[in-house]
């Protein structure tokens, strides 16, 4: 049995789990976290349809992840407004780090022919928002996603001025968990000039129950759903 399953079907588990201060922000909605307010209908696309890609990033099974979960109920929500979404998932593509050989000249192509470059790269560029969705790994994004990341420089120039969205779990609750995360992300989002409408930071959500029955999950739902 791994550790997300003794979590949610042990009952020492979830002592240890709460003595930790993990779970406290996911059952209760008193996270210290940084968040994003729910935008107002249709302040974000202005009543059109947009095109959004959806980057997942972990490396649990569908039905045990929680950054997944989240990205999922985002998902329900976008589509439920009539948005067109494709989803990435980082984990379990055929993907490469950048080189760093720039042989792109930052912009493309990639001297990989891989899934980022084949199948990612051209539906974030024609999209109107990317997503990206990670669980917490050493206070930082996962390293799947950070292979995404990178080699957002084939298209540098082309990636820029989009709009932007960030969720994250997380085990722990203590109120610096994702401050490493949101500094990393809203460095990512000057330097590409995104514009950022909606951040989850889902911290005490270390097992998919948690998470499933969290303020974090409503909170992806209606994210998308009031684009």
């Amino acid at each position: 049995m791994d550790r997300r399953e003794f979590l949610k079907v042990s009952g020492m588990g979830a002592i240890t789990l709460f003595l930790s201060g993990c779970g406290l922000s996911g059952l209760t909605g008193n996270s210290k976290n940084k968040t994003t307010e729910v935008p107002a209908k249709g302040s974000v696309s202005g009543g059109k349809n947009m095109k959004i890609v959806v980057i997942t990033s972990s490396p649990h099974p569908k039905n045990e992840s929680t950054s997944i979960y989240l990205a999922d109920r985002f998902t329900e929500g976008a589509k439920s407004a009539g948005h067109e979404v494709f989803t990435f998932d980082a984990a379990n593509e055929d993907t490469h780090p950048c080189r760093g050989c720039d042989k792109c000249g930052m912009d493309g192509p990639c001297v990989f022919k891989d899934a980022i470059e084949n199948k990612l790269m051209p539906k974030m560029l024609e999209a109107d928002l990317l997503v990206l969705t990670t669980p917490l790994y050493y206070y930082g994004m996962s390293a799947q996603l950070k292979i995404i990341v990178d080699r957002f420089y084939s298209r540098t120039e082309k990636l820029h001025r989009k709009k932007s969205i960030i969720m994250a779990t997380a085990y722990n609750s203590a109120d610096w968990t994702m401050e490493a995360l949101s500094n990393h992300y809203d460095t990512l989002v000057r330097y590409m000039e995104w514009t950022d409408v909606g951040q989850v930071w889902a911290t005490g959500c270390g097992a998919r129950s948690l998470v499933e029955r969290s303020e974090f999950a409503d909170m992806a739902y209606k994210i998308g759903a009031n684009l």
